[in-house]
């Protein structure tokens, strides 16, 4: 099928990124991808027949794509902050963090924790995250920094609190309320199978989803996520990049051979240079070697509500309470109990997770219709290992949904199921999407959501954190280093290091 400047293994929002910047810089790019459709995990879908209603079926929130790809590559992409940061219902009570009203954030914590302590701790604390994040976030589209400079730049404090030890051990220290200490610790969690107090990955977690674009804001994407891959398709086409779908990669060879099949058989083209976004255990296999895969402990549950449920606290609103993050059972004695459970082998008994109502913030997703009549709910389990769902994974499914819905009927003044729409066949609107399904549809060994577990932000010997064991192929996906969720920087990076090798 000819020859290529560059082959980009996987159009995923990575691939896309990269291909767009090369492209634009005049390389001839072809993009290689398995499925029938760009943007990987960053897509939106009708999931329930005849509902209208556009879900962010994967990845559901945007912070740690920076400003910097946007401008480059002339990404017509909105985003909107969510005023509310986050609810934990308390007994009859609960935490509500108002990104915009400093006083009622403050009047939240004294009625749950009963004083004004863990409040100021939490503004000394994310005082510190804030500035480690503006401090950071550059740093994520640079060559790599080596650790010492990276403790000189953030100073010895921040350093000690959020690298060198425990990130649980950090939190048990600052803060006294269970249920503070649970909600700062779940951005150590989402989609990582740790113990916070004794594993430093928790703290490499805690990194990625607080330094993002330098703010650290979880921003809700205008048109669902599949706006975002829609947005990087554009680029990468209007720059003059070549895209295949239903091309599956089945070999990569070092001297930038790709070999695919398609519907028409199978076939083979040539790059200078080879950009693999796919996962390292992927890159693996298609290179004729082999690697355990990694292990991905999540569950997601998406909803389509008639109406959203009712607190047991009649002083929120439920339209707050769920456009921001609304946790459930995330208490940190709570996370450490489910850890226990999931790793000793069983769904735990009070799954925590959390939820969020995209439609709250972005109505556009909504048909017209529903507009009004229906919400979307979006919801994370943690402490949902992949090894869970193995031996049968249809019955463990059902059971963990089971268990999650009672763990959020706890929090809630109604049944779940109560809120739920019908779809014009009766049946309910909630899909569930545990590790090994996701290994099934995406081709995610293990369905580690970020490729392999989270990397520091940084790494001795230079480079961009791309580069594999071949000179002619470079990792352009989550697995490269300052990979992980939809942030589009191992896809610049890649073309940053092969455009340097001029």
């Amino acid at each position: 099928m000819g020859a290529y400047d560059v082959v980009v293994a996987g159009g995923g929002h990575n691939g896309l990124v990269a291909a767009a910047y090369l492209a634009g810089a005049g390389r001839r790019v072809l993009v290689l991808e398995r499925l029938g459709h760009v943007g990987g995990l960053a897509i939106s879908a009708r999931a329930f027949p005849g509902v209208d209603v556009r879900l962010s079926r994967y990845s559901y929130l945007v912070s740690l794509l920076p400003d910097k790809i946007v401008r480059d590559l002339g990404l017509g992409l909105e985003v909107r902050r969510r005023r509310y940061a986050s609810y934990t219902p308390k007994g009859g009570t609960g935490l509500l963090v108002d990104n915009e009203d400093q006083a009622r954030t403050a009047e939240s914590f004294k009625s749950v924790t009963g004083g004004d302590a863990d409040h100021k701790a939490w503004q000394d604390f994310y005082g510190m995250v804030a500035r480690v994040a503006r401090t950071l976030a550059p740093t994520l589209l640079e060559p790599l920094r080596a650790p010492a400079e990276i403790e000189r730049l953030v100073g010895r404090e921040a350093w000690r609190d959020l690298f060198a030890r425990p990130v649980g051990q950090t939190v048990d220290e600052r803060f006294a309320d269970d249920t503070v200490r649970g909600v700062v610790l779940t951005d150590a969690l989402i989609g990582t199978f740790a113990d916070p107090s004794e594993d430093l990955l928790a703290n490499r977690c805690f990194l990625y989803h607080v330094i993002g674009n330098g703010t650290g804001e979880w921003n809700v994407p205008v048109g669902g996520m599949g706006a975002v891959s829609a947005a990087l398709e554009s680029a990468a086409r209007r720059a003059g990049a070549e895209i295949r779908t239903g091309a599956e990669i089945v070999g990569i060879s070092p001297s930038g051979e790709v070999t695919f099949t398609d519907r028409d058989g199978e076939h083979t083209v040539t790059g200078g240079h080879v950009l693999v976004n796919l996962p390292p255990a992927v890159l693996e296999r298609v290179t004729g070697g082999r690697a355990e895969p990694p292990e991905g402990a999540q569950l997601k549950v998406n909803m389509v509500l008639s109406r959203l449920p009712g607190l047991k606290d009649p002083a929120v609103d439920p339209r707050a309470a769920f456009s921001g993050t609304f946790h459930i059972n995330e208490g940190r004695d709570q996370l450490a109990a489910a850890y226990a459970q999931a790793a000793g082998g069983s769904v735990p008994d009070l799954p925590p997770a959390e939820v969020y109502c995209h439609s709250l913030t972005d109505p556009s997703i909504l048909g017209p219709e529903l507009r009004g009549r229906a919400e979307t709910m979006t919801l994370f389990g943690l402490h949902m290992p992949a090894r869970l769902f193995r031996q049968d994974p249809e019955r463990a499914r059902a059971r963990a949904l089971r268990a999650t819905f009672a763990s959020l009927d706890s929090v809630l003044a109604e049944p779940i199921e109560d809120c739920l729409l019908r779809a014009p066949d009766g049946s309910p609107c909630v899909e569930v999407k545990t590790p090994v399904d996701l290994e099934t549809e995406a081709g995610l060994p293990g369905g580690h959501i970020f490729h392999r577990d989270l990397s520091w932000p940084y790494g001795e010997g230079g480079g961009w954190g791309v580069e594999t064991a071949y000179e002619r192929v470079l990792l352009c996906g989550a697995g490269a280093v300052r990979g992980g969720g939809v942030s589009g920087i191992p896809g610049h990076n890649a073309a940053m290091a092969l455009l340097a090798r001029r």
